[in-house]
């Protein structure tokens, strides 16, 4: 065990979870201060230009990407990544929540279901939910929440394949719902699956309602502290919960930094939003965090800041 001086931020990151002290493992995973990563699967966009936009982009962009794709791709690419690791490399890093947005390619005669933002992913939701599996079987101590949600274009036969592939791929490490979730009775159950799905097709034991993001629709850091901060004030739930301190660039802002990308906007921001991060703590106070959820997770040591959080509920 890690002497007590030492900050559980200093924890090796594809571990770190098993290496908690004691004194946190009864404490609820929903009182924990947990890395996350926001639109996880940005890493595989399809960059072909055969692949279309996905149906949730406005029309204006549809239609501009109709006549105007080799100007419009590269735009939509830049700022429609968000992060850059696969999700192995991720996980290795500390990220213990996924958010993943579920597609079915339009004019695709198959029931393979993709990741999307922008446009779509070339790896198919079962190759990833694979990839996390693997990744789970060589760290049993390990637990990861995968939400998802934002479901397009996915009709009632499509959500029971989907849902049979998750229940196929994680089997006898799935979570069932219950009270007070410990990394205690996880570890005893040999569970390390919490899988959140945002749909009414679900009424299951096994797999847990909607997760509420805290999304604050902002390009600046200074104005997603305001929004947060005033959040904060009306109580956390008292269940999961993520705070995405993910920035948010409209067309506007686009159209007037058209030499950057989505990367630039978050590293520039990010020096703000660590330290807010910092004086932040987790616990079931109302004013606490849970899971904090970020673009391009693997930079500038953010699941390791998130992570020392917990050092908090030691003290």
């Amino acid at each position: 065990m890690e002497p007590s001086s030492a900050s559980l931020g200093d924890l090796p990151t594809d571990s770190w979870m098993s290496r908690l002290p004691p004194a946190l493992w009864d404490t609820p995973l929903y009182h924990l201060a947990i890395p996350g990563s926001h639109n996880a699967i940005t890493y595989c966009l399809d960059s072909n230009q055969r692949s279309p936009v996905d149906l949730a982009q406005p029309d204006v962009l549809q239609k501009l990407d109709r006549f105007m794709k080799p100007l419009v791709r590269p735009l939509l690419y830049k700022w429609a990544v968000t992060q850059e690791y696969s999700v192995t490399q991720q996980l290795d890093c500390g990220v213990r929540y996924c958010d993943l947005r579920i597609a079915h390619r339009p004019n695709d005669g198959s029931t393979d279901l993709y990741f999307y933002h922008g446009v779509y992913t070339t790896l198919t939701v079962e190759t990833v939910l694979g990839e996390i599996r693997q990744w789970l079987d060589a760290h049993p101590k390990e637990v990861v929440v995968l939400s998802f949600s934002h479901f397009l274009d996915i009709s009632c036969e499509l959500h029971m394949l989907l849902l049979a592939t998750i229940r196929n791929v994680f089997s006898s490490k799935l979570c069932p719902k219950m009270e007070a979730l410990t990394l205690r009775k996880l570890w005893s159950s040999g569970c390390q699956v919490i899988v959140s799905y945002e749909h009414a097709v679900v009424r299951h034991g096994d797999l847990w309602p909607h997760i509420p993001y805290w999304w604050a629709n902002k390009c600046k850091a200074e104005a997603l502290v305001e929004a947060f901060e005033l959040r904060k004030q009306r109580g956390r739930p008292g269940g999961f919960f993520v705070t995405g301190i993910n920035l948010t660039a409209d067309l506007k802002y686009i159209c007037t930094h058209l030499t950057e990308s989505l990367k630039d906007l978050a590293m520039s921001a990010n020096p703000a939003l660590l330290t807010w991060l910092t004086e932040q703590a987790p616990g079931n106070q109302p004013g606490a965090l849970n899971i904090v959820a970020a673009d391009f997770v693997t930079e500038s040591r953010f699941a390791q800041t998130v992570v020392a959080l917990n050092d908090k509920l030691l003290r």
